[in-house]
C-alpha cells in the first residue's frame, strides 16, 4: 500500500489526495511541482491508484506514494481495499503518519472523509458533494476551465504561489534504451519520422470509427512517407488484422505487447501522436509530443490535451457535453456512432496534422 518512503525531510507533512485515472494522475503534476517549490522542507505523501501510478515512476517532487484501491467499476481497479477492515486499515495506516495538511484535489465525498479520517488538521479541498464541513478550506471548482488550472486553483486559495503549469514526465535510461531497440529491431532509421495512432478507445462507442483511422494512415504514408505506428493495449490486437490488410505500407505496432512505461517511451520517440480522447492522449502530452486528439461526448475544456502543441477536433451539439449514455439522447449514425464523433472528418484530421507538421 505504501510505497518505497525516502529518508524524511523536517518540515511539514503534507498529503495530495487525487486517485483513479492515468489522466487524473498525469494533470496532478503541476500542482505537485508548484507545491514542492513552496514547501521544499516538506514531507510531500500522495495518494493515487496502484493501476496508474506508473505514469509517474521518476516524479521528483514526491516524498511517498501511497496507494488506495477500493473495488470500482473501473478497468484499472485491482480491489486491494476491498473488505471494511482493509479500508480502516489503510486510515490507521494514513493517521500514523500524521499529516499536518491535505489537499483533496478529488471532487468525490468519500475523498473528503478519507481527508477528514487521516487527522490533518488543515484540509484544503474543492466544495463539491456536499462535503465543504468536512474540509477547513473550501475552493469553487470551475467547470469552465481545465483540469490543471483548477488543480492549482487550490494553492492560490491556500496562498501558494503558481509559477508554472506545464506537464513532464519522466523514463529511465533503461526505457530510452528500449524505445531506441524498439525502432531499430523493426528498420526505423535514426532520422525516420513516425506518426502514432492510437484508435482505441475504453468506450468504444464514443471513439471515431476505426475504418477513419485506417484511411487517415494511408493518407499519411502518401503524403508524409512517414512510418506509422499504432499503439493499443492486449485487447485491441484483434483490429489489427483489418488495419494490417488496409495499409498499403505495413505499420508499426506496439499493441498489447508493451508495458505502459515502455509505451511511454516509444511514444517519446515519436514525431506526433493522433489519438481518441484517452489516457494516451495525456501522456504523449505529458511527453511534449505534438498531437491531434478527437473529442466528441466529453468537452475539451476541462480534459483536453494539456500543452502549446496540442490541437483538438470537437463538434458541440446542443446535448454536448452528453452523459454518454449513448443513444437515449441522440440517434446513432449507420456506423453505430453518436453524431458528434461521426461528424469529425479524415480531411479535417489531416487539416490539424498539417499544421503540426509544418510547425514541427
Amino acid at each position: 500500500m505504501f510505497a518505497s518512503q525516502s529518508e524524511r525531510r523536517g518540515g511539514k507533512r503534507i498529503l495530495v489526495l487525487r486517485y483513479r485515472f492515468i489522466g487524473d494522475t498525469i494533470l496532478t503534476i503541476p500542482f505537485l511541482r508548484n507545491l514542492r517549490k513552496a514547501e521544499p522542507d516538506a514531507h510531500i505523501a500522495w495518494v493515487l491508484a496502484p493501476g496508474s501510478a506508473e505514469v509517474a515512476d521518476g516524479i521528483p517532487y514526491v516524498d511517498e506514494l501511497i496507494f488506495w484501491d477500493p473495488p470500482t467499476i473501473h478497468a484499472d481497479s485491482r480491489s486491494t481495499h476491498k473488505t471494511m477492515g482493509d479500508k480502516l486499515g489503510f486510515i490507521r495506516q494514513l493517521r500514523s503518519r500524521r499529516f499536518d495538511k491535505v489537499y483533496v484535489l478529488k471532487r468525490s465525498f468519500g475523498s473528503a472523509v478519507i481527508g477528514l479520517l487521516s487527522g490533518a488538521r488543515s484540509r484544503v479541498g474543492f466544495s463539491t458533494e456536499g462535503r465543504r464541513f468536512l474540509l477547513t478550506k473550501g475552493v469553487p471548482y470551475n467547470h469552465g476551465q481545465h483540469e490543471v488550472q483548477n488543480f492549482l486553483d487550490v494553492l492560490r486559495a491556500d496562498g501558494v504561489p503558481v509559477t508554472d503549469d506545464y506537464l513532464e514526465a519522466w523514463l529511465s535510461h533503461e526505457e530510452q534504451a528500449f524505445a531506441d531497440g524498439f525502432f531499430k529491431e523493426r528498420g526505423v532509421d535514426p532520422g525516420e519520422k513516425v506518426i502514432a495512432i492510437h484508435p482505441f478507445a475504453a468506450n468504444e462507442t464514443r471513439g471515431w470509427h476505426l475504418d477513419n483511422f485506417i484511411e487517415l494512415a494511408r493518407l499519411l504514408q502518401e503524403r508524409y512517407g512517414a512510418r506509422i505506428l499504432f499503439l493499443g493495449g492486449p485487447r485491441d490486437r484483434e483490429a489489427l488484422v483489418p488495419i494490417r490488410a488496409a495499409l498499403p505500407v505495413t505499420p508499426l505496432e506496439a499493441v498489447g505487447a508493451t508495458t505502459l512505461r515502455q509505451t511511454m517511451a516509444i511514444l517519446s520517440r515519436c514525431n506526433m501522436l493522433v489519438c481518441n480522447d484517452s489516457g494516451i492522449m495525456h501522456l504523449g502530452a505529458s511527453l511534449q509530443v505534438p498531437l491531434v486528439a478527437l473529442f466528441g461526448p466529453q468537452s475539451p475544456v476541462k480534459f483536453g490535451p494539456w500543452g502549446a502543441r496540442c490541437r483538438v477536433i470537437y463538434r458541440k451539439y446542443p446535448c454536448s457535453p452528453c452523459r454518454q449514455k449513448f443513444f437515449e439522447e441522440c440517434k446513432p449514425s449507420a456506423r453505430m456512432k453518436p453524431e458528434c464523433v461521426e461528424a469529425i472528418t479524415v480531411d479535417e484530421v489531416m487539416g490539424e496534422v498539417a499544421v503540426l507538421w509544418e510547425g514541427r
